[in-house]
């Protein structure tokens, strides 16, 4: 009782204290007491009673403050605010024109159909947090003395709970104690950044000693830590024990609420954060909300509505006010008074009117317009969703739709950022070669298995990952799982085994570990190379048994061991054995007491490595360790699929316990023998740390285990060793580089090994004593080592360089001293061991290097070549160095052989600035680019019109000067892109970089990244889309107009911060080329379609005011003025704007040039508002005026004239949709009939049953009378076609006259199926073949170097516009040579309005190009093609040949001379025909194997 009575003064008094830094610290600490320690006290009394509590509420609204709130809500859009104001102002009886309560209907429906889809929406995710806040866990009762279970709702801050292993983590815990031996916890966290391997968190230092089980009575202490933020990488603080000792905090001493505990059975740790102030609570942002740069460029028109609505208003108040004026002191008979019963002056009349016809002519600006764009975005999301073509079995994974507002942005970009690995590649890192102390190991071996995985990979994927496990559809992946996991536990029985959710996932995870396909482990090892490690390990194993100085090694064996020895430690990879899904393996022993003899050595091994059929009974398959007693030197197997060797002595009988349980009978002749499930796992955070460790396995330098203060590795001949790991300085992306700190076992010395990025380690290296033979030997290592880094970059491959150094104690003493207080400061922690880092590595010894591939992506260069062709200017930006980027860039068709490389490496802003002035003046002077109008000038006046290379960004022709984009790529590294991204050198390099192809920014940072997009966004204007998949490419993810995520193996970092995310690259053609251009082009179609059928229906009651005086009275009846728009007309358009397709999917992937289209706003320009303004009240002049005449001189009443106008108004609205329907469904015809039906369903029961609703008119019976009379049906046949001839007239002429190429597309579409196959395939076979387009349809051969010079003076369009008529010659040689004359001439000017774009180069991927073999191409395909072909469908295939699908590689190449002579422009074209798609073009391949004809002109 006496230390309870203290603990609450002690509390007391450190409050005091706390209230002393209180003034400084409050804004940044929170201080975190044991609950216990109050329970008796009142609750002002406990410290954590201000932190939130473990409930978590998502829901927007509670049932008081739904209302308020969503109405609140909803008068955001100004839209709903006009609305309602127009219904009040009905209820001003000077000013009403409708009954008032009939005016709030529709306003009054529209806000109903979005609060009854909020409330839904809120109601789903009440129902959620329910489930979730009512799992339970246990939590430490001081009263029961023990761990009772609780709600997760119920816990709080400073509570200490236990955890168990598979159970999820209510709330953001501080590990304080761990039932492993080692005081580690593992955790899985999925549920946050989506990836799937095992981290390893530590129990706080000042517990790690505890010999009993942590008890919570005798906890004391004081956390100090950071406020809730949202930064899953970091926590800081300390804890406070009551003898005043501070220990500080790091991440890994947090666990995060929604992570897995694994591989640990039980686990004890106090509240950090609770509820909605944790990690994953602040991270957990929801769906984003963008304006689309339609509905942008929407706006504006309901502006100009507004306008003409107003000037309406004002042109009939004034109108009423002369008419008024002009009876003088007579007042008329139907004059109506004022409130106060006296006469209104003609002015008040007027003011009074201006109001009334704002009421009357509401319609014009569309109210359900903006309810309708709603419902067909959220119809196009869904259908998006269900495209099968966009789901990825592989990865189980769909599209997601985060961003459910800018579907039709996807129809409308302009410029791609790319990430690379990850996005472009596999990131599947394959060890492919290595150098070690200089001398190179090709891997030749290895590298025909990977050649072997081109073809198979993808059904050896399928069987390993897949084989044994659940059906593929059925299982809960990784992004599911939150959702999935969290909402399926509410029973008690969770927390022991897991949900079956759970343990599905388990197991799926158990079979498939993250960066472990057969094709990354299985690594076939150089046989030269593992002879010299063979012949090292043994001869240190016999200096071992001879107690020799392992410094007489000799020095290019002792490189190649410590470098297998760091491949193999100096990473952060987990060990797991594979019968007991996901449990770490754990080897600890002491070297002092080696191991005499195998019982001994079974009884040590056996708890803890692999376990048998059963999870309770384990058995080691380890059979012998080297046995001192006998002097053979046999070698501890570790359990691994082909690297290890069991050299059995043959006199040891196998022991009948291991034959029993071992998983495969043991081996005795020497070879390696495959465990498939015995094999140790290795779980690592990134693909390259796996790659180097199972390239080290191959070896038979085997990571074993891994300890907070240990690692185990197993060499051959020299079995295990442990190394005491002393400290890891972790990677970080501005070292470059990580490095271990360890005492090595067989020489005692304290080393370093570092492994890291090339650029930087080879800056660290020791400078070599050229003196001596030692340092000669240094120095040639490293000219060595640099030169194969250099042919490795060339190769595309990674490279990582691997080094290290001996520290003396006095050294190591005198580092260790700074560092320790780096690692116990609290302000400017990272800074100060981000120094201790660098005053480590430094003078190292270079060990060697390594290659690694990283795989593109099925279908990248596919998908690259189609965007490009799309006018899509691609850009990417990655963190590679520049020689590994450029190779995949060329791998995947984003540089091409064929054009020039501008590289850009500066290393202070006045060279990067120098080089930008320079590529600019090279640029203007050799391409004539449009900047420079005179060049442009003389340059035309000296030669025909030449288009050397037309712009590929569209927004050159609304956006500022028009540019033109050459045959020119630009590389440009990370530190001249900081310096060229400066505010006096953006513009300069923003010059260089659109006038070139294609953009590589290496050794970009992610806030460089989202800086370029930035600075392209905003000064270029364009449509900028970012697409990556890892953590460093939210930034600019967030920052463009569109932002992609890639749930690849990085996690989910990029996906919970995009608006779209994709399982792979590759669907990104078909979700902007066909999505993206659907949903644009029916949304600005029906957003047009609304504006002209309100225009048109409220221009009819403006006719009528002309014959009423400008009395506000309407001849239409005022039911059918309010429900027109609502009811009677909103379902066809609904339909239109969901389903309906200009072009097929087909023709829109075959043909990516359509997608320009939308690039240039071809659907929605600002005069096709205007246009349909005047269309509008046109028709609605016919439908006035022909019912006008047509009663003229009869005797009916205002109705029976005013209600055949709505109905003639009805049908031509119809019809005009009719005429803009491109795809016609049954789904179409039923809502148009449904249509027609209301209306006449609505108007005879309304007719039928309403004499006095609107007195003192009477609309009774009159649609029944209208239907007995001969006239009605008369002008129901006549109206509408008046009407809609002009539009008719408009649209046939110009489909058939000047077609747009999207018009051509549908004219393909509508070609007999067998003849658009022939024509598309020819694209398809063809796209990029270097084919000229020649008589009748396309000619193969190769065109002869007489005729060259003579065939290239045609005329090319001017280089200012992308249109215009590109292939003349060919059109006069077709005429000239063999084709028809006249049959093809009906549509030959087609492509004169297609934008060409001759930037489309021949993507070849051919075996004989590879060899460099040109092989000349044969006619008979195209003869073949042409007999297929009907004369009339010339006309189509004549737009095709001539579109850059097909189009001559026509390339300009500008060479400086060396010597420096006339400047020439070398005009070269590529003549050789491929037709198979099976391997890429080596990267090396340059124009030289190009066949050229050349036509020199001296500028």
């Amino acid at each position: 009782m006496a230390r309870e009575s203290e603990e609450p003064g002690m509390a007391k008094a450190s409050k005091v204290k706390r209230q002393r830094k209180k003034k400084t610290k409050e804004n940044k600490t929170r201080a975190v007491h044991a609950n216990i320690l109050y329970d008796h006290a009142k609750g002002e009394e406990n410290p954590n009673r201000h932190y939130a509590n473990n409930k978590i509420k998502t829901t927007k609204y509670t049932v008081l403050s739904f209302l308020p709130k969503n109405l609140f809500e909803q008068f955001h859009r100004f839209a709903n605010v006009y609305f309602v104001f127009i219904a009040l102002l009905n209820f001003v009886p000077v000013v009403n024109a409708f009954q008032p309560e009939l005016a709030l209907a529709p306003v009054v429906f529209i806000l109903s159909v979005t609060a009854i889809k909020d409330l839904w929406e809120d109601y789903r995710r009440h129902r959620s947090d329910k489930e979730i806040n009512h799992m339970d866990c246990l939590v430490y009762s001081r009263v029961e003395r023990r761990y009772v279970e609780k709600y997760w709702k119920e816990v709080r801050v400073g509570d200490f709970i236990r955890l168990r292993c598979n159970e999820i983590l209510p709330a953001d815990v501080l590990l304080l104690s761990s039932s492993d031996p080692d005081r580690l916890c593992h955790i899985e966290t999925a549920t946050l950044d989506g990836e799937t391997n095992l981290k390893q968190r530590q129990v706080v230092r000042s517990f790690f000693d505890l010999d009993c089980d942590f008890d919570p009575l005798k906890y004391n202490s004081i956390i100090e830590c950071e406020k809730p933020n949202n930064d899953l990488n970091r926590f800081r603080g300390y804890i406070i024990h009551r003898s005043g000792r501070r220990d500080a905090l790091y991440k890994e001493n947090l666990l995060l609420r929604g992570c897995t505990i694994r591989n640990t059975e039980e686990a004890v740790g106090i509240v950090i954060y609770a509820g909605h102030e944790t990690k994953a609570m602040l991270n957990n942002n929801g769906p984003r909300y963008k304006r689309s740069k339609l509905e942008r460029q929407m706006n504006v028109d309901v502006f100009w509505c507004v306008i003409i609505l107003l000037v309406m208003c004002l042109f009939a108040a004034v109108g009423h006010g002369l008419w008024m004026f002009q009876y003088g002191d007579k007042r008329p008979v139907f004059d109506v008074l004022s409130p106060e019963g006296t006469d209104l002056s003609p002015i008040m009349s007027a003011i009074y009117l201006f109001l009334t016809m704002i009421i009357v002519f509401q319609v014009l600006i569309p109210i359900s317009l903006f309810v309708s764009i709603e419902i067909v975005k959220i119809c196009q999301v869904y259908f998006i969703h269900q495209d099968m073509d966009l789901y990825d079995e592989e990865t189980d994974s769909h599209l997601q739709c985060r961003a459910l507002n800018i579907t039709e942005d996807l129809g409308q970009m302009q410029y791609i950022f790319s990430d690379k690995t990850g996005t472009l590649t596999e990131n599947k890192m394959v060890f492919r070669r290595c150098t070690v102390a200089g001398v190179e190991y090709s891997h030749d071996a290895n590298a025909k298995r990977l050649a072997m995985y081109q073809e198979v990979d993808s059904e050896e994927e399928e069987c390993t990952s897949h084989g044994g496990t659940l059906p593929r559809r059925d299982s809960v992946t990784s992004h599911q799982s939150a959702r999935v996991v969290l909402r399926s536990q509410s029973t008690k029985s969770h927390r022991r085994t897991g949900s079956r959710a759970e343990a599905k996932r388990a197991s799926i995870l158990s079979k498939h570990t993250a960066f472990s396909s057969p094709m990354e482990k299985d690594i076939t090892p150089d046989p030269q190379l593992l002879d010299k490690v063979n012949e090292c390990s043994s001869q240190m194993d016999f200096m071992r048994f001879h107690s020799q100085p392992m410094s007489q090694l000799p020095s290019d064996l002792a490189d190649i061991i410590d470098f297998f020895i760091a491949l193999t430690i100096c990473n952060t990879v987990v060990v797991s054995s594979p019968n007991q899904p996901r449990h770490k393996v754990r080897v600890r022993f002491e070297l002092k007491s080696p191991v005499k003899t195998i019982e001994d050595f079974i009884k040590r091994f056996t708890p803890s490595r692999l376990t048998s059929g059963s999870n309770s009974s384990s058995s080691s398959s380890l059979i012998t360790n080297r046995s001192s007693n006998k002097g053979c030197s046999s070698m501890l197997s570790s359990p691994s699929a082909e690297s290890t060797l069991t050299k059995l002595d043959e006199e040891q009988p196998p022991r009948g316990l291991e034959h029993a349980f071992s998983p495969v009978p043991p081996s005795y002749d020497g070879k390696a023998w495959s465990l498939e499930e015995g094999e140790l796992r290795y779980e690592a955070e990134s693909p390259d740390e796996a790659a180097l460790v199972y390239a080290a396995r191959a070896y038979k330098c085997s990571l074993v285990g891994r300890l907070p203060d240990q690692v185990t590795v197993e060499l051959p001949h020299l079995g295990k060793l442990s190394f005491e790991l002393l400290h890891t300085l972790g990677f970080d992306s501005t070292r470059k580089r990580m490095s271990v700190v360890v005492r090595h076992p067989l020489t005692d010395q304290i080393t370093v090994y570092t492994k890291g990025a090339d650029s930087v380690i080879m800056d660290l290296i020791k400078p070599p004593d050229t003196g001596s033979s030692k340092g000669k030997r240094q120095k040639k290592i490293v000219n060595r080592t640099q030169n194969y880094l250099n042919l490795y970059a060339a190769d595309g491959l990674r490279t990582l360089c691997i080094a290290k150094k001996i520290l003396s104690k006095e050294q190591y003493a005198c580092w260790l001293q700074h560092h320790l207080e780096a690692e116990t400061a609290i302000q400017g922690r990272e800074e100060l061991l981000f120094e201790s880092a660098l005053r480590l590595e430094t003078n190292l010894q270079l060990l060697g290097a390594t290659g690694i591939e990283d795989r593109l992506q099925d279908g990248v260069p596919e998908t690259i070549a189609s965007l490009r062709k799309a006018g899509l200017q691609i850009w990417v930006l990655t963190g590679d160095k520049q020689e590994t980027a450029v190779n995949i860039a060329y791998a995947c068709k984003l540089l091409d052989p064929e054009e020039e490389i501008l590289t850009l490496n500066a290393d202070s802003q006045e060279a990067c600035a120098l080089l930008l002035e320079e590529s600019l003046h090279y640029i203007q002077a050799k391409f004539l680019c449009c900047s420079t109008d005179q060049a442009t000038k003389a340059f035309h006046s000296n030669f025909p019109p030449f288009e050397i290379y037309p712009s590929s960004s569209p927004s050159s022709s609304s956006h500022a000067a028009p540019f033109t984009v050459h045959r020119l790529g630009l590389v440009i590294d990370g530190r001249t892109l900081a310096y060229a991204l400066e505010k006096s050198l953006e513009d300069k390099f923003l010059a260089v970089a659109r006038s070139c192809r294609s953009v590589l920014c290496c050794r970009s940072t992610p806030l460089q990244k989202s800086m370029v997009v930035k600075l392209v966004r905003n000064k270029l204007k364009v449509m900028t889309l970012a697409i990556g998949d890892g953590a460093n490419d939210v930034s600019m993810i967030q920052v463009a107009d569109v932002g992609v995520g890639i749930s690849g193996q990085e996690g989910m970092q990029a996906v919970m911060a995009s608006d779209f995310a994709l399982p792979r690259f590759r669907y990104l053609q078909k979700l902007l080329l066909v999505h993206g251009h659907w949903c644009y082009s029916r949304l600005a179609n029906m957003i047009l379609y609304f504006f002209y059928k309100n225009a048109m229906f409220v221009a009819l009651i403006f006719w009528y005011q002309f014959y009423c005086g400008f009395s506000g009275s309407a001849m239409i009846d005022q039911w059918y003025l309010i429900f027109f728009n609502l009811m009677f007309s909103a379902f066809p358009q609904l339909i239109t704007g969901t389903l309906d397709k200009d072009v097929s999917v087909e023709t829109l992937q075959q043909l990516p040039q359509l997608y320009i289209n939308g690039q240039n706003s071809e659907e929605y320009k600002p005069y096709m508002f205007w246009m349909n303004m005047i269309d509008a009240f046109y028709q609605s002049l016919v439908c006035f005026f022909i019912p006008y005449f047509a009663y003229a001189d009869s005797d009916v009443d205002l109705f029976t004239w005013g209600t055949p106008i709505t109905t003639l108004a009805l049908f031509t609205i119809l019809v005009h949709l009719g005429i803009e329907t491109k795809t016609w469904t049954w789904m179409n015809w039923l809502s148009i009939g449904f249509s027609i039906a209301l209306f006449f369903t609505v108007a005879l029961c309304y007719n039928a049953s309403c004499p006095t609703c609107y007195t003192p008119s009477n609309p009774y019976w009159t649609m029944q009378r209208l239907l007995q009379d001969p006239l009605f049906y008369l002008l129901c046949v006549v109206t509408p076609v008046a009407a809609l001839l002009p539009r008719y007239f408009y649209r046939a002429c110009q489909g058939t006259l000047f077609p747009s190429p999207v018009q051509v597309g549908r004219q393909l579409d509508k070609l007999p199926a067998e003849t658009r196959r022939n024509i598309l395939s020819l694209s398809r076979v063809k796209v990029g073949s270097p084919l000229s387009p020649k008589p009748p349809f396309l000619s193969l051969a190769k065109p002869s170097s007489k005729g060259c010079n003579k065939k290239d003076q045609r005329s090319f369009p001017s280089s200012k516009t992308s249109q215009g008529p590109v292939f003349q010659t060919d059109e006069e040689d077709r005429r000239s040579s063999q084709g028809p004359t006249d049959s093809v001439k009906d549509l030959s000017d087609i492509y004169t309005l297609v934008p060409t774009e001759i930037d489309t180069l021949p993507y070849t991927k051919d075996t004989s190009l590879l060899s460099g073999e040109p092989q000349p191409p044969s006619t008979k395909d195209a003869e073949c093609l042409d007999k297929t072909l009907e004369p009339s469908d010339l006309s189509v295939s004549s737009w095709i040949t001539s579109t850059p699908v097909l189009a001559q590689t026509d390339s300009i190449q500008l060479n400086l001379p060396p010597d420096g002579g006339s400047q020439c422009v070398k005009y070269t074209r590529n003549s050789e025909e491929t037709l198979k798609s099976d391997h890429i073009v080596h990267p090396a391949r340059r124009t030289e194997q190009v066949a050229e004809q050349s036509l020199h002109t001296t500028l």
